[in-house]
């Protein structure tokens, strides 16, 4: 019987959060799995069982026995192929990834449906995730839609994992492709900054040009035009910085070993900054006329992406789902009633709590 819950990456930063608020309701059938069985042990004698430890190394050929005892993956690591994914979804195990990487995404979404016994769920967690979901309800409100502007602030005291800073400082210096006018246009990272009024305190920050991978599956899941994904920090002299760094064609150093090193080093021990976040979406409509916004800040922006995927874990083991590939926005709403955010399967209505500390 699949009963088990796999977790690659559980005892990672977001992985652990996660594995730790599923046991809750699945106690010893949670695994935090990856390539070092002496980490995810340890971490497992922290939770007194409940979350168990596994080895697996994605990249390497998979012993496929584990998957017939599994239910649902749920990566934590970003990859470069997807074959792992693919076995799992042909050996009926349903497949959820909270990665940002756009490349890969699209990987995923080319799979071929016809050979997949399961449902791979994708664009799961803060950026990703619940700026499509933001994006998807301010759409709602428009009769029609010309762009989607989606800005978003993180910020650079909180407690990121290594693997968060590694992959916001390896997408500051490259080119990416968004959708304008229904073209694909290639632009620079961390260019074509744009004033953003988050509102209250926060007020208005200069927000840059970021490969986040919502901007490139949202005009086709939403149907709109154009859509661009924007990046800032709660430090404005980090932002300034960064971007001075961009136009000055200097943020080559970082992709430097060392230099990267330095700098992850530097954030991870810097006193700087606040662990607040906040995603502003602004939509516009045909005639330029109409216009919606919706926004969204708290604290903590690896709790919120380790609460999102949860929600949409729980709705894939209490429900089976269409086999294939979809994004959260295609499966899923968002639901905010006094105070509480809630994950609204579309088709039964059923709801799953967020704790996120956040407001809408």
């Amino acid at each position: 019987m699949k009963s088990k819950i796999m977790v690659i990456g559980g005892y990672g930063h977001v992985g652990q959060q996660i594995c730790l608020q599923l046991s809750e309701q699945y106690p010893g059938q949670v695994f935090a799995a990856g390539r070092s069985y002496e980490k995810a042990d340890q971490f497992s004698r922290l939770t007194k069982g409940r979350v168990r430890p596994f080895q697996i190394d994605v990249k390497h050929p998979l012993n496929t026995d584990w998957m017939d005892e599994t239910k649902l993956v749920i990566m934590c690591l970003d990859q470069e192929d997807t074959s792992f994914a693919e076995a799992c979804l042909r050996s009926g195990v349903d497949y959820l990834d909270i990665s940002a990487k756009g490349v890969y995404i699209e990987q995923v979404a080319k799979l071929d449906h016809q050979h997949m016994n399961a449902t791979a769920l994708l664009s799961v967690g803060l950026a990703p995730g619940l700026t499509n979901l933001l994006a998807a309800k301010a759409v709602s409100e428009l009769t029609s839609v010309e762009q989607i502007d989606i800005s978003i602030m993180l910020g650079i005291g909180d407690q990121h994992g290594k693997a968060a800073i590694e992959w916001t400082i390896d997408h500051v210096h490259m080119d990416y492709e968004l959708t304008e006018n229904h073209q694909q246009k290639r632009v620079k990272s961390f260019t074509g900054g744009k004033p953003i009024d988050f509102g209250g305190r926060l007020g208005k920050r200069y927000a840059y040009r970021f490969p986040f991978s919502d901007q490139q599956t949202l005009p086709f899941t939403l149907q709109v035009p154009s859509v661009t994904t924007r990046l800032c920090f709660d430090s404005r002299v980090a932002t300034r910085a960064l971007a001075l760094t961009r136009t000055l064609g200097m943020t080559s150093f970082l992709t430097s070993t060392k230099m990267k090193d330095r700098v992850i080093s530097l954030i991870q021990s810097s006193q700087m900054g606040t662990d607040q976040y906040a995603v502003k979406v602004d939509v516009t409509g045909k005639d330029g006329r109409q216009h919606a916004a919706i926004g969204i800040e708290g604290h903590d922006e690896s709790q919120a992406t380790a609460q999102v995927a949860c929600a949409a874990a729980l709705h894939l083991l209490n429900r089976r789902f269409q086999a294939g590939v979809f994004h959260m926005e295609e499966l899923f709403s968002l639901a905010y009633s006094n105070g509480v955010f809630a994950l609204v399967d579309q088709k039964t209505k059923k709801e799953q709590v967020l704790a996120i500390r956040a407001i809408i």
